[in-house]
């Protein structure tokens, strides 16, 4: 398959799952969902009932909620009614003002919210009932983090979408029919114009990492380790670089920053981890604006690549697998060619497969941190051609078959890791 055939639909793909989002994606998805019904309520809501499915359960339970210094999902949904902005997409609490954070407050202690489990089967699913003077408006997103199925007001349908319309379009269809290199090509082939827009990641993200070392977001777990430099626990060589620039963009993102991230495949802390290697690395070799633009295309494309062949949300940390971008985007900038590539991203199936998501909160920064460090250490193996060979474990002499093992044991086993994991967090004693 040469470029030409699939170089608009993947540019589309790319420019739709890259994208702004302010705040952790999942809780976000509520707030939109109660910003619009409010919108339609056209008065001030008296009462909002809440419901999600237990996966959006499950990684909007220990978010900051950015602006609000709270965390979970009913600040999300009561700060989104009262001031979100309907029309933002994933940037929906970007207006939001102290006064309307005291008012979401006042509505909590005076219980007029409610957040609980829908009985559905979509991993990603957000309900916004509110209720008013006027009666009452109840929004449902479901199979990503901003399509709306259902708009009702009053009991009359003023949206929704046909059922066989729902589920979201398949990805994985169109990229089946493409492999690993197919991607790398086009990166480094197509024309500058047409993937200059990947670099407005660079600035999002880059911002974010600069907000995370100023101040103590969440863990803080970028600005500690930068202290351990100063008192010779930690070398400032790339690596600690990367780890630290990398990991303080999640802190600042999860523990509440009000500025938005560059998203990948639904997800802020994929999109960091698809972004800030490849941006560190290119000022270390001094890259011209091209070869980050294409590193940067790279990584993401190949991070959502990888997306495709997951379910929108699982028992797997998908922001492992974005790193696998990252591996990508640095090997090409340290003058690696595509068989680096794929050892890099081979290696690191054999390294940290199976990490597992327990939630969205402010130890994801952790999990950023590990997944950038497993990449630069398989680019570095890779570069001196080494790697985790088809003969050990899930890992294939394939970088395709090795990603599809993979991603088959986070679409079948997993499930079921999944189910436990839910189970622990909402049963959890509240010493923890």
């Amino acid at each position: 398959m040469t470029h030409f055939d699939f170089s608009e639909q993947l540019i589309a793909i790319v420019k739709r799952d890259v994208a702004p989002a302010l705040g952790c994606t999942e809780p976000i998805s509520l707030a939109l969902a109660a910003a619009i019904a409010r919108y339609h309520l056209a008065s001030e809501p008296l009462q909002i009932q809440a419901k999600v499915s237990p996966n959006l359960m499950k990684n909007g339970m220990g978010v900051t909620v950015p602006g609000t210094g709270m965390v979970g999902l009913p600040i999300a949904a009561t700060i989104g009614a009262l001031a979100g902005d309907h029309q933002a997409g994933l940037e929906v609490l970007k207006k939001i003002q102290p006064e309307d954070v005291s008012r979401a407050k006042q509505m909590l202690d005076q219980h007029q919210v409610s957040v609980d489990i829908a009985n559905v089967d979509a991993p990603l699913y957000a309900e916004a009932l509110l209720l008013g003077d006027s009666g009452w408006v109840k929004v449902c997103i479901q199979d990503s983090h901003t399509n709306i199925v259902l708009i009702e007001k009053n009991g009359e349908i003023l949206f929704e979408q046909a059922l066989q319309a729902v589920e979201i379009e398949d990805d994985s269809a169109f990229f089946n029919q493409l492999n690993a290199e197919d991607i790398y090509q086009f990166a480094m082939t197509a024309p500058l114009d047409k993937i200059s827009f990947i670099a407005e990641s660079a600035k999002l993200n880059s911002a974010l990492s600069k907000e995370g070392l100023e101040k103590e977001y969440g863990l803080h777990i970028g600005r500690t380790l930068k202290k351990q430099i100063s008192l010779g626990l930690m070398s400032d060589d790339l690596l600690s670089k990367i780890v630290i620039e990398t990991t303080s963009a999640s802190d600042a993102r999860m523990g509440g920053a009000l500025l938005p991230a560059m998203s990948n495949s639904g997800s802020g802390n994929q999109g960091i981890a698809a972004t800030m290697p490849s941006v560190i690395v290119a000022r270390f070799v001094q890259a011209n604006d091209e070869q980050l633009i294409r590193a940067l295309f790279l990584s993401h494309t190949i991070a959502i690549y990888i997306h495709s062949k997951l379910p929108k949300l699982s028992a797997l940390c998908a922001v492992t697998t974005a790193a696998m971008g990252s591996a990508a985007g640095m090997a090409y900038l340290l003058k690696g060619n595509f068989h680096t590539v794929s050892q890099a991203i081979c290696s690191m199936i054999g390294d940290i497969s199976g990490v597992l998501c327990d939630g969205a909160a402010n130890s994801c920064a952790m999990k950023v941190s590990t997944g950038v460090s497993s990449a630069y250490k398989a680019v570095l193996m890779a570069l001196d051609n080494s790697r985790v060979t088809g003969n050990e474990g899930i890992v294939e002499h394939s970088v395709d078959k090795s990603i599809h093992n993979l991603c088959a044991i986070a679409t079948k086993s997993m499930v079921y890791t999944d189910r436990q994991i839910i189970e622990i967090m909402s049963t959890k004693g509240q010493d923890c």
